[in-house]
């Protein structure tokens, strides 16, 4: 259980909702940016402010990031590792020649739900679930997807609803 419900019921819920989701996200996309930005950054803060992701990390384990040279770097030298191990060892190139984990869930989590190198991880998991980033109107189809996912964005979309239903 995840906050009210279990990843089970979200993910059928985000099923069913699918349709009344994307007309609200189309709906909001049309109002002036900053206004958006304004509303569902103050959503996601008080959704977060009660949200303990070690609770449930669904994300790290079902998501795929995209992984930058940079990001290879970056969790290389976090690991005593070159870049080249790092890749040999964890990475795939995939159809969109993107760098993404050979396999899921993430090598790098725990079983205590930890990123051992959270202070170093890709900045696709850094920014997750994107829902505190500006101009959102950017990324309203990647948030319609992870409404099935994270829970904390199926409650923002939920408290949305709420508001603009």
């Amino acid at each position: 259980m995840i906050g009210k419900y279990t990843l089970e019921q979200i993910k059928r819920n985000a099923k069913k909702d699918e349709n009344v989701n994307r007309q609200l996200l189309t709906k909001l996309s049309k109002r002036n940016s900053r206004n958006l930005d304004r509303t569902i950054h103050t959503l996601h803060d008080e959704v977060f402010s009660e949200t303990n992701c070690l609770a449930c990390a669904n994300c790290c384990k079902t998501l795929g990031p995209g992984i930058t040279d940079t990001d290879i770097r970056r969790m290389a030298r976090a690991l005593r590792i070159k870049p080249s191990q790092l890749t040999a060892d964890y990475l795939n190139i995939d159809e969109d020649g993107d760098y993404v984990f050979k396999s899921m869930p993430c090598p790098f989590l725990d079983n205590d739900n930890y990123c051992i190198i959270y202070n170093d991880r890709p900045v696709a998991c850094r920014e997750y679930p994107h829902t505190d980033r500006p101009r959102m109107y950017q990324v309203l189809n990647i948030t319609l997807k992870n409404i099935a996912v994270c829970p904390a964005v199926y409650e923002i979309v939920e408290k949305l609803r709420q508001q603009f239903g």
